[in-house]
C-alpha cells in the first residue's frame, strides 16, 4: 500500500472499535484519486465550489458508497437535501464527515440503528475565541481542569457535531452548540451529549451516547442511537 493508503487504514482501525459490527465504516482520502460523485449527488454542490470542497465532497460520497457495498448493497446516490443533510436510501441510517486529509462514512440498516453520527477533525487546539460559542460555562470550567484544554475543547466541538448529526435523523431539529451539554468518561473514551431543551422525540435531560478517539493526527468522535421506539 502507499503511504496515504496506510494512513487511511490506520485511521479506520482507530474508529472501527467505536461501532458495533453491524455498522459499516469506510473512508477515503480527499487528497487522492477519487471517483466522480453520482449525478444526483453532484447536483448538490454549488457551481462555485472550490476544488478543496469538491474533493472533500467526492471523498465523503466515495466512503458512503463503500459502506453500502460492505452491507451487501449496490452503491446508490446520497443527494444533498434541502436542509443540506445527506439523504440516505430508504431503510438506511448513516453519517458522513470530512476534513482536509480524511473522509469517513458510517452506515447501518435502520432496523438495527435509528441514528448514527461521526465527525473527524484535525488534531489541533480549538481557538480560544471560539470557546464561548462552543462550550457552556460548565464545560469551560471542566476544560480548565484538563491537561490539554485546547485539544479537549476540540473534542467537545467534534462530539457535539457527531451527536447533532445522530439525533437529527429523528428530530429534524436545528439548534446551536448550546443545545447539548457534554459529560465525559475520559478513561473509557466515552461521552454523553445531554439535551438542554426538548427536541421531540427527545426530552430535555435525555442524552445521546458517543465515543471518541485521538490518534493519527485526528480527533474522531462518534454517536449512536439504538432501540428507540
Amino acid at each position: 500500500m502507499t503511504e496515504a493508503e496506510n494512513k487511511l487504514a490506520e485511521r479506520l482501525a482507530l474508529v472501527r472499535p467505536l461501532f458495533a459490527a453491524d455498522v459499516a465504516l469506510a473512508g477515503a482520502d480527499p487528497l487522492g484519486a477519487l471517483p466522480v460523485p453520482l449525478a444526483e449527488e453532484a447536483a448538490g454542490l454549488s457551481p462555485s465550489a472550490v476544488a478543496k470542497r469538491r474533493n472533500e465532497f467526492a471523498a465523503g460520497r466515495s466512503a458512503a458508497h463503500q459502506a453500502m457495498r460492505q452491507l451487501g448493497l449496490p452503491a446508490a446516490p446520497v443527494p444533498v437535501g434541502r436542509d443540506r443533510a445527506p439523504v440516505w436510501p430508504a431503510g438506511l441510517a448513516g453519517s458522513i464527515t470530512h476534513t482536509k486529509s480524511c473522509a469517513m462514512a458510517v452506515l447501518a440498516q435502520e432496523g438495527n440503528v435509528q441514528g448514527l453520527g461521526i465527525d473527524v477533525e484535525e488534531d489541533t487546539p480549538l481557538k480560544d475565541e471560539l470557546l464561548p460559542a462552543i462550550c457552556s460555562d460548565r464545560e469551560r470550567a471542566w476544560l480548565k481542569r484538563q491537561d490539554n484544554p485546547g485539544q479537549m475543547a476540540k473534542v467537545i466541538f467534534s462530539a457535539k457535531e457527531a451527536a447533532y448529526k445522530c439525533q437529527y435523523t429523528l428530530s429534524r431539529a436545528f439548534y446551536g452548540f448550546d443545545g447539548m451539554e457534554l459529560e465525559f468518561e475520559l478513561a473509557a473514551g466515552a461521552y454523553q451529549a445531554v439535551f438542554t431543551a426538548g427536541r421531540p422525540p427527545f426530552a430535555r435531560g435525555e442524552a445521546v451516547c458517543g465515543r471518541f478517539v485521538i490518534g493519527a493526527g485526528l480527533i474522531i468522535t462518534t454517536a449512536e442511537i439504538r432501540g428507540r421506539g
